[in-house]
């Protein structure tokens, strides 16, 4: 079994791949013209962006299976931190709603994803983004500094979600909150089942089930928690088919177990 830091160097050589790719990502069969499906495969559970303020094509590496900011709540004025910020998407279209009046912040352990970030702000001259490098289990950050806390199929990837939640919490003024959208599991899936579902969608294999994820938020002392949105990760039939024989694939598809991104609102009161 990998380490917590094995995972997190693991995690930092994939994204620092992706970082380094010359345009955005464009779908699940190609990631800037990728031929390695590993990284191709981390695009398929994104939502469109294209339609919000503040969409920058540049910060949008196709990584999410959501769309945290449509239900987090900012209002003008706030302060927002994004976690796993990446290239900056989430981030410029959080600053499109607090507008000059507010400051957001974007927090990503991959250096390469920081500077590609850096680079997409100096070009567009927001005088009140920030991004910084820092990991989620200890962010960078003052206690109390943030109104709101969104964060877009990153927590899955942190091998302690128990700190990554306090770490929020601590982050988070009295009556703020967070949205985030993130990878979740209901049921016990056949190994063979999460192998494959890595191999084309990516970000899985940290996946934890619902029921524990949300006990968790709840027992960092969240309340109001809130599932805003739920979507099906759906593994084509000739994915599961090269680790799955037919008598197990279809037991797998009649048994309503599987894998799901889902959206997450709770309160620090």
């Amino acid at each position: 079994m990998q380490t917590e830091n094995e995972i997190k160097e693991v995690v930092k050589e994939k994204y620092g791949k992706i970082a380094k790719q010359s345009t955005s990502c464009c779908g699940p069969t190609s990631c800037c013209g990728t031929t390695d499906s590993k990284i191709a495969g981390y695009t398929v559970m994104k939502d469109e962006y294209t339609h919000l303020d503040g969409y920058v094509a540049d910060a949008d590496l196709g990584l999410g299976c959501g769309l945290p900011t449509e239900f987090a709540a900012i209002k003008k004025g706030d302060v927002v931190v994004d976690l796993g910020s990446g290239a900056g998407n989430d981030v410029f279209v959080a600053r499109a709603i607090t507008g000059d009046e507010g400051k957001v912040i974007g927090i990503d352990m991959t250096k390469e994803m920081i500077d590609k970030a850096n680079a997409n702000n100096a070009r567009l001259g927001f005088k009140n983004v920030e991004f910084h490098l820092g990991e989620i289990e200890a962010m960078p950050l003052e206690d109390s500094i943030a109104d709101v806390v969104v964060s877009n199929c990153v927590l899955n990837l942190v091998p302690s979600k128990q700190k990554a939640f306090a770490e929020i919490y601590r982050i988070l003024k009295p009556g703020g909150h967070f949205c985030v959208s993130d990878i979740v599991i209901k049921g016990e899936l056949h190994e063979n089942i999460k192998r494959s579902a890595e191999m084309y969608a990516g970000c899985v294999s940290g996946a934890i089930q619902q029921d524990d994820y949300l006990n968790i938020i709840s027992t960092t002392g969240f309340t109001n928690v809130e599932i805003k949105q739920t979507k099906v990760i759906d593994i084509p039939d000739e994915i599961l088919r090269e680790y799955l024989s037919e008598t197990e694939l279809s037991g797998y598809r009649k048994s309503g177990v599987g894998i799901f991104s889902i959206t997450v609102t709770a309160n620090k009161d």
